[in-house]
């Protein structure tokens, strides 16, 4: 095999120090993987190697998300802001026709698909400057925190690109190779990703009806619920409530005991229907809302339940406005 990658033997020098030190699984042996395993030529990915970088700023980015040092009130504040409401509704007037063909199709709101590509790129406008190779390659070899995920999403990566004949040089995404409108991880593309317009490519960059129907798709697969709600905010009394009370998105309680923790809604369920308490904390105090299956579905998406709630209320304002028709 050629010498190649002569950047990443500089890298782990000069980071030899660091937790990045430990290659744990070296290129040649992810070459040597894909050229078996699925046929790939060795001279065009040992090329593509050569010309891929190592990102300290995707290291130093990864391990910082900044989502984790925000609590809701000040989370809200980012994502449901009267620009992006309204961006929504042109979006939606924009993409009208394919939306309720994807809302018939697939069973899923056209508020909830426009509001995910509102949270994920502001509709497209922020979907990521960092060429995907890159951010793949830097994590696949340099992050051993979670290396192998990431190596596993580079072989997605370069099986995409080579079945929707893209070249892998050119795709851009974030700094964790998630790509386009939608943000689609390499594996979530593959398996979810979809053809909407029938013009056999699967474009998630620039085609809306690609987009639309690959998230789309992406909540019906992960059981979404057609005409079903999502999350109602609750009252509670008491203190036996705390007991329920986690870190974790599934739901850890049957509709029969909401009583007996002390939650007070005026919706009814079935008694054996599972759901969950989430607190929401304001900047002098907290809400309290009770999660069906639909907003576990969202947390597919992203596992955070500031997300999935930004995406629920971003959802309702859009609505709001466009059932209203006017741009305040």
């Amino acid at each position: 095999m050629k010498k190649f990658c002569i950047i990443n033997i500089i890298f782990l020098f000069l980071v030899s120090s660091t937790t990045y030190s430990k290659d744990i699984y070296s290129v040649g042996e992810f070459i040597s993987h894909m050229q078996d395993a699925h046929g790939f030529d060795e001279e065009k990915l040992i090329t593509l190697f050569d010309n891929a970088t190592i990102s300290e700023s995707i290291l130093e980015a990864i391990q910082r998300p900044a989502e984790k040092k925000l609590v809701w009130h000040q989370y809200r504040k980012i994502f449901i802001k009267k620009k992006r409401i309204e961006e929504g509704l042109k979006f939606w007037k924009n993409n009208e026709s394919t939306l309720r063909r994807a809302e018939e199709k697939f069973g899923v709101p056209a508020e909830i698909i426009v509001a995910i590509i509102g949270v994920e790129t502001f509709y497209g406008r922020i979907s990521g400057s960092y060429r995907v190779i890159d951010a793949l390659n830097t994590l696949a070899f340099h992050y051993p925190k979670r290396a192998p995920f990431f190596r596993s999403e580079l072989e997605h990566f370069l099986l995409l690109t080579r079945e929707q004949k893209f070249d892998p040089n050119n795709l851009k995404g974030s700094y964790a190779g998630a790509m386009g409108m939608p943000q689609f991880i390499s594996s979530s593309y593959r398996h979810y990703a979809v053809d909407f317009d029938n013009d056999n490519v699967i474009d998630i960059w620039n085609n809306t009806d690609d987009v639309i129907g690959s998230v789309a798709n992406y909540f019906s697969r992960h059981g979404w619920k057609s005409g079903k709600s999502i999350i109602s905010k609750v009252t509670i009394e008491g203190e036996r409530y705390e007991e329920i009370l986690n870190n974790k998105l599934e739901l850890n309680i049957k509709a029969s005991d909401l009583k007996k923790y002390g939650i007070k809604t005026n919706l009814s369920f079935n008694s054996n229907e599972r759901l969950k308490l989430f607190e929401y904390k304001l900047e002098n105090s907290s809400e309290y809302w009770l999660a069906e299956n639909n907003f576990y579905v969202i947390t597919r998406y992203n596992h955070s339940k500031l997300y999935a709630m930004a995406v629920y209320q971003l959802a309702l304002e859009v609505k709001k406005l466009k059932d209203n028709n006017v741009i305040h």
